[in-house]
């Protein structure tokens, strides 16, 4: 008896690149309880009295339990062995209807005029036969029975299984709806089986035991499932249960008023591949590879793609993270951008987009609303004159940010704009916001129950206005509230030829589509000088609004230093 069982009944999956017709498996029963127990103790008495004269041992060997107890048997794939009450059955040449049936009756009579079966209680079904239990003998847990009730399924059921259905339920009275915008709330199990899961059809093939007592093979009661292999076209083989591996063997009990147990053994006894052919089959996919590349190659070609020569191209991907620290809920967020002189971009290139309307949550005990929202632009950049500009002019980004309650009202929450960063890479950008506000009482009742509130015109009003022309812009008398702020995430990149033609880079120098890499340091030099022009601003102001006495005092101190 064992003590010892393999408790690991589960399907175990493999992948394979050779044939499956060259696998073998040796598949191995024997029983361990009821005769085989009896036998094996009477021989042990027989061997301790053979010197006493008292049983001989003709006696007992006679009766032939030994071999039954036992078989082992080498099975390929979709290989036929027939059991015994097919014998019995494709005997008969009347009982045959189908050219499967005909087939086997031939096959059964070449067996018996020959030697006869190899096999004598382990047997297959294939693909082709008509096999619908699936209910296997197999039991893990030592002392429990297998008493599964569930009904099988037809062999039609097993077939249809496999045919993928049409999708009738996603089509629709109203043609002009999109199929994209249907959304099935709440899907069946034949509706995500469909959807979802590939049905690859799948070749079967049952290794069976018929566990009869001896004497009485042939009851279909009696047939047991043992091994279940299943394959597809792509290389993948499914084995249930899986080979044992030196472990303990599977444990099998018959569902008899004569319980039974029964040990299986299943091992995987496929001829190796030698060294030598594992290097010529792994130089053959290499070369494959190599080939497919290169026919890759050729489709795709070797150029790559570059802007004219003098011109910038300027691409954006770019990404509405959050706005937060507004007044009203259900935000969202009309954008545009606006093109400098020598600035140009695609004739599809969308210059302007609006957000989805989101809802605040409170983070940090703040309201955020969190939109996610990609956009992306791309443009390009061609000086016209030869001579060196002062400073590069960049793309604008103009934002509004709108309010929307349940009557479909809307609500101006800010205003706000985005320079484009002149440094490729990532950049993470938070702008603040303000919106225009009109004094007095009834303008706050007008926006808080009919909605509403003070535009502006032009939105480049935020910035410097486009029809600006002048050296100072006032802004005195127009009152604004800070609001929120919105963050967006910048991903730059930057391409010219300068970046790659070193010789051009040198004898064109001076140029500033050939200078991408100094608009950081220009655009540091400006900033210093504009601070240095309203730090000096700010020191006359100072003098002058000083006592005349003071700034006489002040002079002469200083003639009378410097003499």
């Amino acid at each position: 008896m064992a003590d010892c069982w393999n408790t690991d009944t589960g399907e175990a999956v493999y992948r394979s690149r050779d044939a499956v017709k060259n696998l073998r498996i040796k598949v191995r029963i024997e029983r361990v309880t009821s005769t085989a127990a009896l036998s094996q103790h009477l021989q042990q008495q027989v061997l301790f009295q053979q010197d006493r004269g008292d049983i001989e041992l003709e006696t007992l060997t006679s009766q032939g339990q030994t071999g039954d107890n036992e078989e082992e048997v080498v099975v390929g794939w979709q290989e036929k062995l027939f059991s015994q009450y097919e014998m019995e059955l494709f005997q008969n040449e009347a009982a045959c209807q189908t050219p499967l049936d005909r087939q086997y009756h031939a096959e059964v009579k070449a067996l018996n005029r020959t030697k006869g079966r190899r096999n004598h209680r382990i047997f297959t079904y294939t693909d082709h036969d008509r096999y619908t239990s699936c209910l296997p003998l197999h039991q893990m847990q030592s002392g429990d029975l297998l008493t599964t009730t569930k009904s099988s399924p037809t062999f039609l059921a097993e077939r249809m299984a496999s045919v993928r259905h049409r999708r009738q339920e996603r089509r629709t009275m109203d043609c002009n709806i999109p199929k994209t915008k249907i959304i099935n709330w709440e899907p069946t199990e034949e509706f995500v089986k469909n959807s979802h899961v590939v049905n690859n059809a799948m070749q079967t093939m049952h290794i069976m035991g018929d566990l009869g007592p001896t004497g009485r093979l042939g009851q279909k009661e009696n047939e047991c499932l043992l091994i279940t292999i299943k394959t597809d076209g792509s290389g993948t083989v499914i084995v249930k249960p899986d080979f044992n591996k030196n472990k303990e063997p599977y444990r099998i009990v018959t569902d008899r008023d004569r319980r039974e147990v029964w040990r299986l053994t299943v091992e995987n006894i496929s001829t190796t591949m030698k060294p030598e052919e594992k290097d010529r089959e792994q130089n053959m996919y290499k070369d494959l590879y190599v080939r497919h590349k290169e026919y890759l190659n050729s489709l795709v070609g070797q150029d790559f793609e570059m802007p004219p020569a003098g011109i910038l191209r300027y691409l954006m991907n770019g990404e509405i993270v959050s706005a937060k620290g507004f007044e009203y809920d259900n935000l969202y967020i009309h954008f545009f951008m606006e093109l400098p002189n020598n600035w140009s971009s695609l004739p599809f290139q969308p210059l302007s987009g609006v957000t989805q309307t989101c809802r605040t949550k409170t983070l940090e005990k703040e309201n955020v609303a969190l939109f996610s929202y990609p956009f992306n632009f791309e443009a390009f950049y061609m000086s016209e004159k030869e001579s060196e500009e002062s400073i590069l002019q960049w793309p604008v980004l103009y934002f509004k940010v709108l309010s929307l309650d349940s009557w479909q009202r809307y609500r101006t929450e800010g205003y706000g704009y985005l320079l484009f960063p002149a440094m490729p890479g990532k950049h993470t950008v938070t702008c603040h916001t303000w919106r225009p506000l009109q004094t007095g009482t009834s303008s706050v009742l007008r926006r808080f129950f009919i909605g509403g509130s003070p535009e502006l015109e032009d939105h480049s009003y935020v910035r410097i206005p486009g029809t600006f022309k002048g050296e100072r812009l006032s802004r005195f008398g127009f009152c604004t509230e800070t609001t929120g702020s919105v963050t967006f995430n910048l991903h730059c990149i930057q391409q010219a030829r300068s970046f790659v033609d070193a010789a051009m880079l040198k004898k064109r120098r001076q140029k500033v589509f050939d200078q991408l890499g100094g608009f950081s340091q220009q655009g540091a030099v400006c900033n210093i000088l504009e601070a240095f022009q309203r730090a000096r601003r700010k020191m006359q102001e100072a003098r002058e609004s000083l006592p005349r006495d003071l700034i006489s005092a002040t002079s002469q101190l200083q003639i009378e230093s410097s003499a």
